[in-house]
């Protein structure tokens, strides 16, 4: 099989890539347009690999990825591409319509013209897989809020996207079932809960609490810091993924969620902890704690059934939070140069210096 996946530099994308390459026998096609997030350094183990192509090329232009889908013939997208920063969303949401409204829908007509060209049987097999997330839902009540059983996001859960981000990526998941029931294109959608792992720009959550925990700045936590997230390990994500676009039909959708609900305080206490331990120092990481004001608009809590794809698929996750965070901040610690370039631009100089000769 080859698989072509947008936005493969990226930090799930790039999962996914080393994933396939590495336990599987399947061929990959990496498109990025290397925007700040797109880092190929996060795929030097898997980048002189002969079944890995990286394509340099924004997913608005239609006319080169129509050349690319021809000329590599690929029997599967995966569709990772995206702007993905709330915060970000919130300053700038331009950048957010184009890449992910705009963006998804030149992709989605380019693979509808290249898949409407191929002989019957690969047609069949063929598969649009566009991967999203469960903010497009909104948010659920939270254990402040309302006692008993707490309700979770299904895959028949109604849209209420909150922010610029979600509302930009509950757009593109509209489009590409659109194109499915108009036009028959094969598609999947796969939504998921927060992400965390290596590879991880240290402007999310995680990775950022271990780079200023290190530094001595301060922890910033929004608000009280009870918003809550359900955690799923990149690796585990990854996985899944592959597990869909292999085996899910057409049309389906499937919820991927890590089973961890955690509220934002209790992630970075934790991180303190795991500190505490692997790299100790005179005063408690916690000490450096400091509540900010919360981000407008935001979700209060986030929550997966992932029984679906369990029952159908057979995927679950293998990392607990416990084992995934260990796992994360152990990596940070052991590849301070990663971090650094990315701190300090010096990953994009890498780029430019090495992306022509991974073409």
């Amino acid at each position: 099989m080859k698989i072509l996946i947008t936005g493969g530099a990226g930090f799930i994308g790039s999962a996914v890539v080393r994933h396939v390459i590495n336990n599987t026998d399947d061929d990959v096609i990496n498109i990025d347009k290397l925007t700040y997030a797109g880092n190929l350094e996060s795929l030097k183990d898997v980048s002189q690999n002969p079944r890995y192509q990286f394509k340099h090329v924004d997913i608005c232009d239609g006319q080169a990825i129509s050349n690319i889908l021809n000329e590599c013939q690929p029997d599967a997208i995966m569709h990772l591409a995206a702007e993905s920063h709330v915060d970000r969303s919130i300053t700038g949401p331009a950048e957010f319509v184009q890449t992910n409204v705009v963006g998804t829908y030149a992709l989605l007509e380019a693979c509808r013209q290249y898949w409407s060209a191929l002989p019957e049987a690969r047609k069949n097999a063929f598969r649009f897989h566009h991967i999203s997330t469960d903010e497009v839902y909104g948010d659920l009540p939270h254990p402040d809020e309302m006692e008993g059983e707490l309700p979770l996001f299904t895959e028949e859960t109604p849209y209420a996207p909150s922010s610029p981000y979600s509302s930009t990526k509950a757009a593109s998941d509209h489009l590409v079932r659109a194109w499915g029931r108009t036009y028959k294109l094969p598609v999947i959608v796969t939504n998921c809960s927060n992400n965390y792992g290596p590879y991880h720009f240290p402007e999310k959550l995680i990775p950022l609490i271990i780079s200023n925990a290190l530094e001595g700045k301060p922890l910033p936590v929004y608000g009280k810091g009870d918003q809550i997230r359900d955690w799923l390990y990149v690796e585990d994500h990854a996985r899944a993924l592959y597990t869909v676009v292999k085996k899910a039909q057409p049309g389906s959708t499937y919820n991927i969620g890590g089973h961890n609900e955690k509220k934002n305080l209790d992630v970075v206490l934790t991180l303190c902890e795991l500190l505490d331990q692997l790299r100790p120092k005179a005063a408690p990481y916690s000490d450096q704690i400091t509540y900010v004001q919360d981000r407008p608009g935001h979700d209060r809590r986030y929550a997966i059934d992932a029984s679906k794809i369990e029952r159908d698929l057979g995927w679950k996750p293998q990392e607990t939070f416990e084992t995934g965070l260990k796992k994360t901040v152990e990596w940070y610690l052991n590849n301070p140069e990663w971090v650094e370039h990315v701190k300090s631009g010096a990953y994009q100089n890498w780029i430019e210096e090495n992306y022509e000769k991974r073409s």
